[in-house]
């Protein structure tokens, strides 16, 4: 035996098994607590469904409404909310540790322009070769980094040796 299928949503007219409801008509009007079967027939005389608004209230409010016209509008509103969701997403910056001050700008740029995004920067400091011997060059550039971004970003992530690389990652504040 099957459980029976959940219907997702506010239940409507005959799916309302409750003695009492509180009942709020089609122009938002409270009209008071009713027998479930009232609000029924006051629902259908007006042509429009009886929708559980409150479920968890004593006792629960339903309102006379259009139903289809109800459910356009919730799934209206949802959209919406999508919409205007941001996703923080991950940039990274590549530098070398003797990056020239001028290259040194356009990477910063870059950078603002993704905290103002609201995306989180991964800095990431490459050594080739011989610059392996001098990181304390790399970690005086990213602390650099830290400085001239300390009131448009917080540090998530301290600097830290990877391999041949070192990582920093900032996000917007």
């Amino acid at each position: 035996m099957q459980a029976p299928p959940v219907k997702d949503g506010p239940r409507i007219n005959d799916e309302i098994r409750v003695p009492r409801v509180l009942l709020i008509d089609q122009n938002g009007e409270k009209q008071g607590e009713m027998p479930t079967a009232s609000a029924m027939e006051a629902a259908e005389e007006a042509g429009l469904d009886l929708v559980e608004i409150v479920p968890n209230a004593n006792p629960p409010v339903c309102k006379i409404l259009d139903y289809g016209k109800f459910k356009f509008q919730e799934q209206k509103k949802k959209n919406e909310a999508r919409k205007r969701q941001k996703v923080v997403e991950l940039k990274e910056i590549k530098l070398r540790p003797n990056i020239d001050i001028h290259d040194y700008e356009v990477k910063a740029k870059a950078m603002h322009r993704f905290f103002e995004e609201g995306d989180k920067v991964k800095v990431t400091l490459r050594f080739r070769g011989r610059e392996m011997a001098h990181p304390e060059l790399g970690m005086k550039l990213l602390l650099k980094v830290k400085a001239d971004f300390e009131e448009v970003a917080k540090v998530e992530y301290e600097p830290r040796m990877e391999g041949r690389q070192m990582i920093m990652i900032l996000a917007p504040r």
